[in-house]
């Protein structure tokens, strides 16, 4: 019986499929399947794995739908217990799925974040785990940081999807990613959800994966990124918090959103952000928000307390 599957979402990534898929075949334990979800690649990526890895499944959209409606296809087409979500732009090493499948059942959580380290430099961390702070602000712990000091298991606010495993079971209960994110902080957003309903999420430092970033969007900083990142950020704060929270927070939140349009102001993507923002604030319209259940109120109190202590763990990145 197979314990996982693992779901790839795919954009002209055949420069990385290559080795990303090698390692997934090298893995100490293989009671997993692989499936490719490709997002109307025009690079021949999709051909390829057909052609030289058979055993994966290929799923092919006609047009790129997002990272979400990618993902969630792989998700429904699962059916195993866990299933993990892993970049295309990655390389795996020999334990990964057997130290995520560990750690999940170890832990119970909703989901376990792999140890991400850079692809250029692996002595130093890409993600060790995602947090979200009461400015408004998420964050990769660790980025930049040397990989040795990232060895703990712990508890962290989100699992980053370019390398993670899911309890499929509570995607039944709390709902898949939202595809109307289309792409960037939607893995934040179910993490969040999945907290407000009772369920915690985990980094497991044995479960390493090399990672090379950006290789869908070209580059940390870019016109897409930044008006899908301002954009995904207000409707987040709008779905996942009751009024009584948004109004707790303005004193954090307001000089939070100021100081990244004055920092994106700097870096020559004020008109991105501006308008990322009032997408996001449009975006608001729709009927998604987190009806408030009095029985999940130790929850959000755990929850706000984070994102205050999360303003403290920013600065020090401990």
């Amino acid at each position: 019986m197979q314990i996982a599957t693992i779901v790839i979402p795919n954009l002209n990534g055949m420069e990385y499929l290559g080795p990303c898929l090698d390692s997934l075949m090298q893995q100490s334990r293989q009671d997993f399947s692989v499936i490719l979800i490709d997002n109307g690649s025009r690079d021949g990526s999709a051909e390829f794995v057909e052609t030289h890895f058979s055993e994966v499944i290929v799923y092919r959209f006609e047009e790129n739908e997002g990272f979400c409606r990618a993902v969630n296809e792989g998700i429904c087409m699962a059916d195993t217990p866990y299933v993990i979500l892993l970049n295309n732009d990655t390389v795996c090493e020999e334990t990964f799925v057997e130290e995520l499948v560990r750690a999940i059942e170890t832990t119970g959580g909703f989901s376990c974040a792999a140890k991400m380290v850079q692809m250029c430099d692996p002595q130093k961390m890409d993600n060790a785990g995602d947090y979200y702070c009461a400015l408004g602000w998420a964050y990769a712990l660790g980025r930049g940081k040397p990989a040795s000091r990232y060895d703990q298991e712990r508890e962290i606010f989100s699992a980053c999807a370019a390398a993670a495993i899911y309890r499929r079971e509570i995607f039944d209960e709390i709902g898949l990613f939202d595809e109307a994110h289309f792409a960037y902080l939607e893995d934040l957003d179910v993490a969040y959800r999945a907290r407000i309903a009772g369920y915690r999420n985990y980094y497991a430092p044995k479960a390493v994966v090399h990672h090379v970033g950006s290789a869908t969007s070209g580059s940390v900083y870019n016109e897409f990124k930044i008006r899908h990142s301002s954009r995904n950020n207000i409707y987040l704060i709008y779905k996942n918090m009751p009024w009584l929270q948004i109004v707790l927070n303005l004193p954090f939140l307001l000089p939070g959103f100021l100081i990244k349009l004055l920092f994106f102001a700097g870096k020559g993507y004020l008109r991105e952000y501006v308008t990322g923002l009032s997408a996001g604030i449009a975006l608001c319209s729709r009927d998604k928000k987190v009806r408030f259940q009095w029985k999940n109120r130790k929850a959000y109190i755990r929850i706000q307390l984070e994102l205050w202590a999360n303003l403290f763990r920013r600065i020090t990145d401990i």
